[in-house]
């Protein structure tokens, strides 16, 4: 039966990862971009934007992509004060202007003494780390240190501290350590290993997982997505959140 539904999901990720999923993901936000610092704020934007419909995400991200002249890490360093007005009346869901202008100034703090956000996170891990927990624990304790946090901004960093599957996040961190030929993931960041991540759980990729019994545990938790990846783990223990191509795709397409 393992064998079998190896063959199924390995069968499902090579349909999905390829180019053709990009273009209705939140992906394609940091895909329009070649410079690595535009990709990692794009793609943290895209990642922490992405939930409800894909296609309301992607046009919040371009429109926020717009805000910053289309230009993030140019805009993130050298705006001036004036510059942030613009933002006041974006909005998507429960974020707004208050939690994007926190985030600019987040990242303009930070990419003035780091040239890469992978510091943010792989600062906290070391290769014997079995998963990122640690990196996402550090990145978010780093990522509201600033004094002015707002408190209301806490919802949108997750944290497996708190018992969060941190699905966006996770996500955030396939698409930048994940590195493979199709075209999808990006695999710019190199100090944190492709076998440490843990699979993004969202609603599509949970039903999946249940319906195949990747996911014994009750709740949707931290220690569910450990689990999800775990078992995923052995089909491909150096790739095992490759899997997330398959499970999120066959749950959008209502196959199972």
């Amino acid at each position: 039966m393992q064998v079998d539904l190896q063959s199924f999901l390995d069968e499902k990720v090579a349909e999905y990862n390829r180019p053709a999923f990009i273009t209705n993901d939140p992906i394609s936000i940091p895909h329009r971009y070649t410079t690595k610092q535009d990709i990692e704020i794009a793609g943290l934007f895209a990642a922490v934007l992405a939930w409800g419909q894909r296609k309301t995400i992607i046009n919040k991200c371009l429109e926020l992509m717009r805000l910053m002249d289309d230009t993030p890490y140019e805009f993130i360093r050298n705006h001036q004060e004036s510059d942030l007005k613009r933002f006041l009346s974006f909005k998507h869901r429960t974020f707004n202007a208050t939690d994007t202008l926190y985030f600019i100034e987040f990242l303009r703090q930070f990419y003035q003494q780091h040239d890469s956000l992978e510091e943010a996170f792989a600062r906290f891990i070391i290769d014997q780390d079995k998963t990122t927990e640690k990196a996402l624990i550090g990145f978010r304790n780093l990522f509201f240190s600033l004094e002015f946090a707002p408190a209301r901004t806490s919802k949108h960093i997750s944290t497996p501290a708190a018992k969060s599957a941190c699905k966006r996040l996770n996500m955030f961190l396939r698409w930048m350590v994940r590195t493979d030929d199709k075209g999808v993931d990006f695999g710019i960041w190199k100090r944190i290993q492709p076998s440490q991540l843990v699979c993004p759980c969202d609603v599509h990729v949970e039903r999946v997982a249940r319906h195949l019994k990747l996911i014994q545990r009750p709740q949707l938790d931290w220690q569910t997505a450990v689990e999800l990846t775990q078992k995923l783990s052995q089909f491909d223990a150096n790739d095992p959140v490759k899997y997330d191509f398959a499970l999120f795709g066959l749950g959008v397409e209502g196959v199972l």
